[in-house]
């Protein structure tokens, strides 16, 4: 072997180990080595990024066409770029993307279309971190595992603070109740309950990344996987039962089992955007008996024949589920039409625009005839 491809084979190995995989080896551009190398960016802070290459990590920022580029393909925490020296050229194509509603969207359905925001790019699972204190709550974790299917992206459920509950597995019972299929894991970072079982997701090269509540124990469990505190921590407020946004950034971990963390800011609201169908995987049960209605486009609300409706007057579907899955269907029924609305108001803005160039054009014609 040439030290040339020595030298590109250890190169490969070293990004491997952040993540590099076929599907970015494929979307790396040939022709233009001016663009640079491809390097991941592991941490975001305003206008500025921090990159690696597996070996250390330095500051760029990004040339001024991606400033202006289209929505989406501007850095993200786990994205891959091209970047020479401290200038980042260009985002490579992404797996995936987790993304939700920007703050705000949610509960304003007559308000506009909204804007998304992009969480992290280009995971291999999200960790739904719940705590088994104040700030459990079935409803929200059916949000998070919608949010985490429409992004086509397989979930996890992390229960922590296992210790404050005095009946932690009949809590997991209730979650993998609503959670169908859904990895649920019941975790004390006090205790170091249940850490070993969450271990073999963070196999080498792979990215996870934590979303939950402020105060749920993110930063908590991140520290405990790791040996060592690497997020700050914040207590939890007796009196109102929530955490401190103690994490602010957005920071991608290589931890000593192999695989990368990226640990999210608390959210406070999980809106979701539009995607694939991610209420489906969420609600397999409803779903499920929706195929048998009389009605194939029976609304689970009146119909005579209804399979959903006998299911929660059976009680093998709470009212409280059913509700939900409504509510989930409406937010992303609602973004779809209005991103689809908003395509056609720029191809009819578009469309006006010509016809008025070619009007101005006929009446400058007109005007040199008569003249």
């Amino acid at each position: 072997m040439s030290d040339t491809h020595h030298q590109e084979a250890t190169h490969n190995q070293t990004l491997e180990k952040l993540g590099w995989n076929d599907f970015f080896q494929i979307h790396l551009p040939q022709t233009d080595p001016k663009k640079g190398l491809p390097a991941r960016v592991v941490g975001v802070r305003k206008n500025s990024f921090y990159l690696s290459r597996g070996e250390k990590e330095w500051l760029a920022t990004t040339a001024g066409k991606l400033t202006h580029a289209p929505h989406g393909r501007y850095p993200v925490v786990g994205d891959w770029v091209l970047v020479s020296e401290t200038l980042i050229h260009e985002v490579l194509p992404r797996k995936n993307e987790l993304v939700r509603g920007a703050s705000g969207n949610r509960g304003k359905l007559g308000e506009g279309p909204g804007r998304e925001q992009i969480m992290a790019a280009n995971l291999d699972g999200v960790w739904v971190v719940c705590g088994l204190d104040r700030d459990f709550n079935l409803r929200r974790i059916e949000r998070y595992v919608t949010l985490a299917y429409n992004c086509g992206i397989s979930p996890v459920i992390v229960l922590t603070k296992a210790d404050l509950h005095e009946n932690p597995e009949a809590a997991a019972g209730e979650v993998e109740s609503i959670a169908f299929g859904v990895p649920v894991h019941l975790v004390s970072a006090r205790e170091n309950r249940g850490l070993d079982e969450l271990e073999g997701d963070l196999a080498p090269g792979r990215t996870i990344t934590l979303v939950g509540s402020s105060g749920a124990g993110k930063s908590t469990l991140l520290n405990r996987l790791y040996g060592t505190d690497v997020q700050a921590t914040g207590a939890v407020s007796e009196k109102i039962g929530k955490g401190m946004h103690t994490t602010t950034s957005r920071d991608l971990i290589v931890m000593p089992q192999g695989g990368m963390v990226i640990d999210n800011p608390g959210i406070r609201e999980i809106a979701l955007w539009d995607g694939e169908d991610g209420a489906s995987q969420a609600f397999p049960d409803i779903e499920g008996l929706a195929m048998e209605c009389r009605f194939s486009d029976c609304s689970h609300l009146h119909e005579p024949g209804c399979r959903v409706l006998r299911a929660v007057a059976d009680g093998r579907i709470t009212r409280e589920r059913l509700e939900s899955y409504h509510k989930l269907q409406r937010e992303l029924s609602y973004f779809d039409d209005r991103q689809h609305k908003s395509a056609d108001r720029l191809e009819k803005e578009r469309w006006k625009g010509v016809s008025l160039k070619v009007k101005s054009i006929k009446n400058k014609k007109n005007n040199q005839w008569r003249g």
